[in-house]
């Protein structure tokens, strides 16, 4: 297993900081927008799983709680269809 480099740390007018080579601060900042990057893609996933979520919850309700709207097959099938077409596209 290799080791960590230590950073060399420095005193500057009494407060205790780290230098960095440019190629180090270079590599730190392309560390920070990548972890940015990943962050922004994990809240995107989130937000995608709680619309799914939602959607398989509101599924679940039109199959397990038959009305006169999804008594039949045609009836369930149009309004799987509709809630599926009101997902995608939510200003019909």
């Amino acid at each position: 297993m290799t080791r960590r480099p230590q950073p060399l740390r420095i005193v500057l007018g009494g407060v205790e900081s780290v230098a960095l080579s440019v190629e180090e601060y270079e590599q730190l900042l392309a560390s920070r927008r990548q972890v940015g990057g990943q962050s922004a893609r994990l809240r995107a996933l989130g937000e995608k799983i709680r619309r799914t979520d939602q959607l398989l919850g509101d599924l679940r309700r039109l199959v397990e709680e038959p009305g006169p709207k999804t008594a039949n097959a045609e009836a369930l099938r149009k309004a799987v269809t509709e809630l599926l077409d009101r997902r995608r596209n939510p200003s019909v």
